[in-house]
């Protein structure tokens, strides 16, 4: 284009006080159909110099009204006519730049993820990806770009084909097969879709109400559980992360191996996530009780009154973090039966729908008749009941009962019946 060609388009379609009429204008050509273009339309709204600039255009009296029909190919010819510019299409191009057809946008998109998709080898990721949920998932990590989702999807396979794995950290599995140590860090994509494509592997225990998800104002708090869950997510999947934090605590459980599994019988030990996914012990419970309390003081309190001879015990310490998890989940697959005690109050019986639902655990004292004896027994040594209501699953009439009282009961303050269970001679 000549620059006195340009020069008069802009003074028939340009300016400021025309870019309304420009954009609708476009929005027309934007928005037309994906095998034609448009041929005629009808635009209102119009102000007297927008009238006058179509009028013109279509060669039509000067009377205003507030809308006009375009025959978009009699202002295509007027346009060629003039010399100024091939089209009205043409015209808008040169004066605001490309118009986006969104029609044939949206089949390029859909053509380029549904490469990115197809490109897909892992059957638990493919699996994702088919459900909407999880397609959005990828979409949001790759901020909408097909090919960094085609990348993250191919990291993502490469990691998800060295799991499960046998007890190697998050860091070193990331520098392994990513070349980048911190590549699967928490809120990192490539970590986010691995984690979201094990979760299938735990899709029935993620079904029951897990006491991790409880509604909590603290940020902090919020972050802290999600975090805590993530670490269980790698651990099902044999990788260690802060490996060494929150060790199990037990008490004279028995193995298969002829060298003792911790301290000597009768003494209270640890075993951390790195231990229990890199060397797990051959437990020998097939078929034997093994009692769950939440408070470490009630697991001291029995080594020190039956030593050697206390039934073996483990403690979740509060809510059980991986390690807690992943030594409960040994013991179950190890033909155990898991039963559970803990205080009578509502992070209590979370935890006891916890351990019940993901563990096939059943309650040790811990029903409504127990939480009625308990009074008479600890009287004096009740608190308050105080936080967010729980339903125990194992026995609705208990909640209802703690309800009804208001009295939350400390485990420790029940050892005497607690220690007769626990006689192991």
């Amino acid at each position: 284009m000549t620059n006195a060609a340009e020069a008069r388009l802009r003074r028939l379609l340009g300016g400021d006080h025309l870019a309304s009429l420009r954009k609708r204008l476009r929005q027309r050509f934007e928005r037309a159909p994906l095998d034609a273009a448009p041929g005629s339309f009808r635009i209102g709204n119009l102000t007297l110099e927008e009238h006058s600039t179509l009028a013109s255009l279509l060669g039509r009296p000067q009377r205003y009204s507030k809308s006009l029909q375009i025959d978009v190919p009699q202002v295509d010819a007027a346009f060629r006519n003039s010399g100024i510019a091939g089209s009205l299409r043409d015209a808008l191009e040169q004066l605001d730049g490309p118009i986006t057809h969104l029609a044939a946008r949206r089949l390029e998109l859909q053509t380029l993820w549904s490469d990115a998709i197809s490109g897909c080898s892992h059957a638990g990721l493919i699996e994702l990806l088919r459900t909407p949920a999880g397609l959005g998932l990828l979409k949001r990590l790759a901020r909408q770009s097909p090919s960094v989702a085609a990348q993250l999807c191919r990291h993502a396979e490469a990691v998800l084909e060295r799991l499960p794995a046998a007890g190697i950290t998050r860091s070193q599995l990331a520098a392994d097969v990513l070349g980048d140590a911190h590549a699967l860090d928490s809120g990192r994509g490539t970590a986010t879709l691995v984690l979201a494509v094990w979760r299938v592997n735990r899709a029935a225990s993620d079904e029951n109400d897990d006491p991790l998800t409880e509604v909590n104002n603290n940020a902090d708090a919020q972050q802290s559980s999600s975090m805590e869950r993530d670490r269980d997510i790698w651990a099902s999947a044999g990788v260690l992360v802060n490996e060494l934090a929150r060790p199990a605590l037990f008490l004279n459980l028995p193995t298969r191996e002829t060298k003792s599994y911790g301290r000597p019988p009768g003494e209270p030990s640890y075993a951390s996530l790195r231990l229990l996914l890199r060397s797990p012990p051959s437990w020998d419970v097939a078929g034997r009780n093994i009692y769950v309390c939440e408070n470490p003081n009630l697991l001291a309190i029995a080594a020190d009154h039956w030593g050697a001879d206390c039934a073996p015990m483990v403690c979740t310490d509060g809510m059980p973090a991986v390690a807690q998890r992943c030594l409960l989940s040994q013991l179950a697959t190890a033909d155990a039966q898991l039963c559970y005690h803990g205080d009578f109050d509502w992070p209590g019986i979370r935890i006891g729908n916890q351990i019940m639902c993901e563990h096939g655990a059943r309650p040790w004292r811990f029903s409504t008749s127990d939480y009625e004896a308990a009074l008479q027994i600890a009287s004096g040594f009740g608190y308050s009941l105080t936080g967010m209501v729980t339903e125990a699953t194992w026995d609705p009439g208990l909640s209802l009962a703690m309800q009804q009282r208001g009295v939350a009961i400390a485990e420790e303050a029940l050892a005497a019946p607690l220690l007769q269970d626990l006689d192991n001679r």
